[in-house]
């Protein structure tokens, strides 16, 4: 990069390699030492996905850009997505914690896609401020030791006695200098090496702070910018229209000239996943690809519904290899359903494709194999394709997948005009990706009242890992012939983030994959918010036959401290053991992962059993370090609401190879009647360095509201969601 007169850059130069491997080391020695009077420790006590994908990108995480410019806004451009977590609030207040300036007077950006970063422009599992707390900090820590240096030679004094307050550099005698005047000498490269150390935590004034997030009024007024609101000249509207199956593919278009005849319609293209309607609206655009008649070839499951699938789950669960025993056994099976992300923007993207030349704007959580897979769809070199990282209006795992874009872009180039791509909400629902059906069996062994044996086996229809850790190198390599490598990351993903937190002995966890060519993908807590909330259900029916509360009886198999901390909080907020009306329960879960660990006890009102609704819930998170709060609550607050809506009403219903569900009055996810009147969420203070709070909320969750479901009811729920009829007339295919 130039130095501009107008504006300086900076880039971390100390590359965190050593000390994230030392931590990984130190980390696993704890819990490790703990468990091996009670049993192996389990892959995600020693290493988990987040510590993996922070090894990946730890080569160039130090580049990372900061720009200060004369008038004293300070930019940062963030090479990962915002999908609604508020991580650019979190970043921005890293960014003006370091440099000491007013949070309103930091711009977060987010970067296009730079192939340069390899592992490392990647949103997933939980890991952005995990791997970016420490960069970040010492990227703005670099600049304000270079405006520091910069004051101090413009007065002739030493750098050591000046301080940094409200973004000025302050001298002893009351003298300042604003960042903004700064600038263009702290931006000369005869300034010479500056070394920069980040503040202590202990100095912190804003992290850890309640924050509002930096984009919130313009979410709420409208101004915020997403996809399809970017003015692009000459963009046209397009819509597809998708086969009646998944993966069905275009034998022949039947009335392509009379569609064009259609008013305004512009173009009619066959694509390998429909046919692509260009139009001067949206409105015509629908209209066209509704009127188009196609013969369609056959789709990847055709003739497949979900008796037909459970049947195949059910046959690949593993049996518990564990024998009987004097004590007892308790054995379980579950049923969790397909689950569409249903995030509230559609799948969409903006593309113009010229000879010589590519420029594409999609909500992307992998940008850099978007980009290197548009190139290569193109013919084009990677560096004449730009790709543009749009803030997307939910994720949920979605945006790992960029089909919106490369079909956008395979439009352009057929057309040979700019278009502007949106999937409807039936064809988001039907054909977007989706959370797999799994299947569970647990044995769990007990003898002189005390858990010796855990045994949990999953069956799971296969997970699409094909995006890799977001470059063309994994994500070729996922679809190598016999789909091995796909399903070797399935299986690191899975024994990287599945563990069970309680000494219950010899644990093990197994997963087998059923390869169903499906759209599916990572949805929010990937395996832990089904295998994690079976297991809950468990440790209740467990407590039950050793004759234990269900509280005391986890507090006293958890494994340390911090995790009984968590349980004791929320036991003692949410009043466990209050009487509760007849029909009315409360339920408790617990769950860890990421270095965070959480606990959720829910109150449900089930005295209509097909109509149950959960009237309170008290949340306790730990993540070691929280950056904002605020924004940790809201992440808390969306998990509950996830597990409300898996749990008790929202899956997806496979009929002859497709979704039936095509609207959210057919998927029934949570509405503001179903939520709880209250909320209380607990933050506890940082201990530590930040763990992963994305995900986190999903899977003890699940685990409150099913077993609160159950001491509500009197039953055993085993199928999940627990109300799950089809009771509306489904969409024409």
């Amino acid at each position: 990069m130039k130095h501009s007169r107008r504006g300086f850059l900076t880039y971390l130069v100390a590359a965190p390699t050593l000390a994230v491997a030392t931590r990984i080391g130190l980390d696993g020695a704890g819990p490790a030492a703990h468990a091996a009077a009670d049993g192996l420790p389990q892959v995600a006590d020693l290493v988990d996905l987040g510590d993996l994908l922070t090894l990946a990108g730890a080569p160039t995480a130090h580049m990372l850009v900061l720009r200060v410019g004369e008038d004293g806004v300070v930019s940062f451009r963030l090479p990962r997505e915002e999908v609604g977590q508020g991580l650019t609030t979190a970043v921005a207040m890293l960014v003006a914690e370091e440099l000491d300036v007013p949070l309103g007077q930091v711009k977060v950006q987010l970067e296009d896609a730079r192939p340069e970063l390899l592992f490392g422009q990647f949103t997933g599992s939980s890991n952005s401020i995990r791997s970016l707390y420490d960069p970040v900090r010492h990227t703005a820590a670099a600049a304000r030791a270079r405006l520091v240096r910069a004051a101090a030679r413009q007065w002739g004094t030493d750098a050591g006695g000046l301080r940094t307050r409200d973004g000025s550099v302050v001298a002893p005698d009351g003298r300042t200098a604003s960042y903004g005047s700064l600038a263009a000498a702290a931006a000369a490269p005869g300034l010479g090496p500056v070394a920069a150390t980040p503040k202590p935590e202990s100095a912190h004034t804003l992290v850890g702070t309640p924050t509002s997030r930096i984009d919130a009024r313009a979410m709420v007024t409208g101004a915020q910018q997403y996809t399809l609101d970017l003015d692009v000249p000459g963009a046209k509207p397009c819509m597809v229209r998708r086969p009646p199956t998944l993966g069905g593919t275009v034998r022949t278009v039947n009335n392509k000239a009379a569609v064009l005849r259609m008013p305004g319609v512009l173009d009619v293209v066959v694509i390998p996943t429909g046919v692509a309607v260009v139009a001067e609206t949206f409105g015509q655009a629908l209209d066209a690809k509704n009127a188009l008649d196609v013969s369609w070839g056959a789709g990847t499951i055709d003739g497949l519904g979900d008796e037909d699938i459970r049947a195949r789950l059910r046959a690949a669960a593993a049996r518990p290899a564990l024998p009987p025993v004097p004590g007892g056994q308790l054995d379980a099976e579950f049923e969790f359903a397909f689950v569409s992300h249903a995030p509230l923007e559609t799948n969409s993207a903006v593309a113009d494709v010229r000879p010589d030349r590519a420029t594409v704007w999609s909500a992307l959580k992998s940008p850099i194999v978007a980009q290197q897979t548009i190139a290569a769809e193109l013919g084009l070199p990677v560096d004449k394709v730009t790709v543009h990282v749009v803030q997307a209006g939910g994720s949920f795992g979605r945006r790992l997948f960029f089909d919106a874009a490369l079909e956008a872009a395979r439009v352009s180039r057929a057309c040979g005009r700019p278009v502007r791509l949106m999937w409807s909400r039936i064809d988001d629902m039907r054909h977007g990706r989706m959370r797999p059906a799994t299947h569970h069996r647990l044995r769990a062994t007990y003898a002189l009242g005390r858990v010796i044996g855990f045994e949990h086996r999953v069956a799971a229809v296969e997970t699409d890992f094909r995006h890799g850790l977001g470059e063309i190198i994994t994500a070729t390599a996922t679809k190598l012939p016999g789909g091995l490598v796909n399903a070797g990351f399935a299986q690191v993903l899975f024994h990287t983030t599945v563990k069970t937190p309680y000494h219950f002995g010899l644990t093990t966890h197994t997963l087998t994959e059923v390869p169903l060519k499906m759209p599916t993908a990572s949805w929010r807590s990937v395996y832990s918010a089904n295998t994690r909330g079976a297991e809950e259900v468990v440790v209740d029916e467990l407590a039950a036959a050793l004759g234990k509360d269900p509280v005391a009886f986890r507090r006293a198999s958890l494994k340390n401290p911090a995790q009984r901390a968590v349980l004791d909080k929320a036991a003692e907020e949410g009043r466990w053991g209050r009487p509760m009306p007849a029909g009315c329960a409360q339920g408790i879960g617990f769950h860890e992962e990421y270095k965070s660990r959480t606990a959720c006890l829910v109150e449900i009102d089930a005295r209509d059993p097909k109509k149950p609704r959960v009237t309170k819930a008290v949340i306790v998170a730990d993540v070691g370090r929280p950056v904002n709060p605020r924004g940790l609550e809201a992440q808390l607050l969306g998990g509950l609401t996830d597990a409300i809506s898996t749990t008790l009403t929202a899956g997806l219903h496979i009929d002859r190879g497709l979704p039936l569900e095509g609207s959210y009055s057919q998927f029934h996810y949570a509405r503001q009647k179903d939520s709880p009147p209250e909320v209380r969420i607990f933050v506890l203070p940082a201990t530590g360095e930040p763990g992963g709070a994305g995900e986190l909320g999903v899977p003890a969750a699940v685990g409150a509201i099913a077993n609160a479901y159950a001491r509500a009811t009197g039953t055993r729920p085993r199928r999940f969601p627990v109300t799950f009829d089809v009771d509306f007339t489904p969409y024409p295919r």
